[in-house]
């Protein structure tokens, strides 16, 4: 991870895959685990190739680096023994796609997801009770095989802050990914250059580098951030509508703005403030990142 984001202006980062499964008439998602038991399906372990093989196609032929995620983000210990599917299910995941990766330049990110509700900071857990429920999932991915952990829509630094120390205690590189509202803070109301002084002060090993998902692009209002926060901002995973983040929970619909709206601030990003990592969160799919390739910075 550090060589590659060493030597890349960009990075491509996948675009939507649950919300693409959830709208496809080809699979049923589980109701705790989301996409994760996919995996063990025949019908689903097809789906999700195609997604991800389109993504890595597409990098490929741009000549770019590409990272794709474990379908994992919402199987933390609790909802998988709840649910009875196997414990194994997280390093299970990881060489589902070790078997599927096409390319030498494609890593894999071991990811995971808060313990409750992502939109809700105050469900967030304190920084022991992270480390103690966090623990298994991470261990379980690393042991997978993965190349990096990510952590992702986290709206909590203290939740963020005890996933870092496990994710660490790994030797792993990892990311830590926030959720923001639209003044450009983390939902629970701290500024991203407060969470990431927070988290790199109480980790024995820093993040590789943060990032922020499952948020529109305008969210994060660069010129009021502090200029420091684009030393450690590697990465924005966007949604593709500017909606907040409440009216796209009750939404009945897929919600979607411009591509070339949100890829334009996508560039700007990379090509103003140096963010490398870019990808799709709720809402895109491959014209997105296809965007991002016509239009990168020469």
């Amino acid at each position: 991870m550090t060589e590659l984001l060493a030597n890349h202006a960009l990075i491509l980062m996948e675009a939507a895959i649950v919300e693409q499964l959830r709208r496809s008439d080809q699979v049923q998602l589980h109701d705790s685990l989301a996409n994760a038991p996919l995996i063990y399906d025949a019908a689903g372990r097809e789906a999700m190739s195609a997604l991800y093989t389109g993504y890595m196609e597409l990098a490929r032929q741009a000549g770019l680096p590409m990272l794709l995620c474990t379908p994992t983000w919402r199987a933390g210990k609790d909802r998988v023994q709840a649910s009875g599917i196997s414990n194994s299910i997280n390093a299970d995941a990881a060489a589902f796609m070790r078997d599927i990766r096409r390319g030498d330049n494609v890593l894999i990110g071991g990811m995971i997801g808060c313990k409750n509700d992502c939109y809700q900071p105050a469900e967030g857990l304190s920084v022991s009770d992270a480390e103690h429920f966090h623990q298994w999932q991470v261990e379980q991915l690393a042991r997978g095989g993965v190349d990096f952990l990510i952590a992702e829509t986290l709206p909590n630094v203290h939740e963020a802050l005890g996933i870092a120390r496990v994710m660490a205690a790994t030797g792993i590189p990892y990311i830590i990914s926030f959720v923001i509202a639209r003044n450009g803070c983390i939902l629970d109301g701290t500024s991203l250059d407060a969470a990431m002084q927070l988290i790199d002060a109480n980790t024995r090993i820093n993040p590789a580098g943060y990032m922020v998902n499952c948020a529109h692009p305008s969210f994060l209002r660069p010129e009021t951030q502090t200029a420091g926060i684009f030393l450690r901002l590697i990465g924005f995973q966007a949604n593709a509508s500017s909606l907040d983040h409440c009216e796209l929970e009750s939404a009945d619909e897929l919600k979607s703005e411009s591509i070339s709206e949100w890829g334009q601030l996508m560039v700007e990003l990379n090509r103003t403030y140096g963010v490398k990592i870019l990808g799709g969160c709720c809402g895109t799919n491959i014209e997105h990142l296809k965007y991002l390739i016509e239009n990168r910075p020469g």
